[in-house]
């Protein structure tokens, strides 16, 4: 019998410690998603304060891009031109025809950056370059299921661009076609004088410089918020130590100031009164 009350007593002790630690589990995750919404909340209102600031941020920033592009970065011109592969002097045939060049166009792309060809394009244009600039500078394309090669010059003078670029063209036609004892590419567009730069690009450099400016600046604001633990009301107290509010002084400087007029105010007409005595 005793044993049988032991055990009741038992069973109800631990059925009332397992409703308390649901009942205290459900009551802190309820404070969690509170504060998790009053965090997120005094984040907003932090923005929404500091909402002048940030776009201030994001215009200078802004401002900064737009100076650098103009006046620290070099603008690029871009010129093109362009060689058909053939394997005969004829129109191409044969499908068999048509493969072999569209296989030519990989060993055509090595040869026109070759050593051999940029040196001699260096000394026929005359420039005080060296092999590996001239290469950095020289892109060769092949557009996808096309016998075309693009050869594409970037340089900050637009003439040169062109100038460059078609010398390398005629070289490079010449070299493969004594080379590799084929029909050389035929030239189909030569380069033209660019008009306009190709690079850097103003409008999304100032782009990218304003919204750097404001996500900077938002997250300087968020961070702001975040490691700030001053108790600043009430709310806070319960929120942060977990401590119930018993009572609270209410902040009287308006009373204090207005006291202290009145007592001034007081010492002026009292020494007043003396003088006309």
């Amino acid at each position: 019998m005793q044993r049988r009350l032991y055990e009741t007593k038992r069973y109800r002790e631990t059925d009332f410690t397992e409703r308390r630690d649901k009942e205290k589990g459900k009551t802190m995750g309820t404070m969690r998603d509170d504060e998790i919404e009053i965090d997120l909340r005094e984040i907003f209102y932090a923005v929404k304060k500091k909402i002048l600031l940030i776009l201030v941020a994001g215009i200078l920033l802004g401002g900064v891009a737009w100076a650098y592009t103009v006046f620290l970065v070099a603008p690029v011109y871009t010129s093109m031109s362009s060689m058909l592969v053939l394997t005969k002097e004829t129109t191409l045939s044969s499908l068999a025809d048509l493969q072999m060049g569209s296989q030519l166009t990989n060993d055509y792309r090595v040869l026109i950056t070759s050593r051999p060809v940029l040196e001699e394009a260096i000394e026929a244009e005359g420039l005080d370059i060296t092999y590996e600039q001239l290469k950095e500078m020289v892109t060769v394309e092949n557009p996808q299921d096309t016998r075309i090669l693009e050869i594409i010059v970037k340089d900050t003078d637009p003439e040169s661009a062109a100038s460059i670029v078609n010398t390398l063209t005629e070289i490079a036609s010449e070299f493969i076609g004594d080379k590799m004892e084929v029909v050389p590419p035929k030239i189909i567009e030569v380069g033209q004088v660019a008009e306009k730069q190709s690079s850097p690009n103003l409008p999304l450099n100032v782009m990218l410089g304003v919204v750097a400016g404001l996500v900077l600046s938002i997250g300087a604001v968020v961070v702001t918020v975040v490691m700030d633990d001053t108790i600043k009301s009430e709310e806070d107290v319960t929120k942060y130590l977990q401590l119930p509010i018993l009572s609270s002084v209410p902040d009287r400087k308006d009373y204090i100031n207005t006291g202290e007029k009145g007592k001034v105010q007081k010492k002026r007409g009292s020494k007043g009164r003396k003088k006309k005595g």
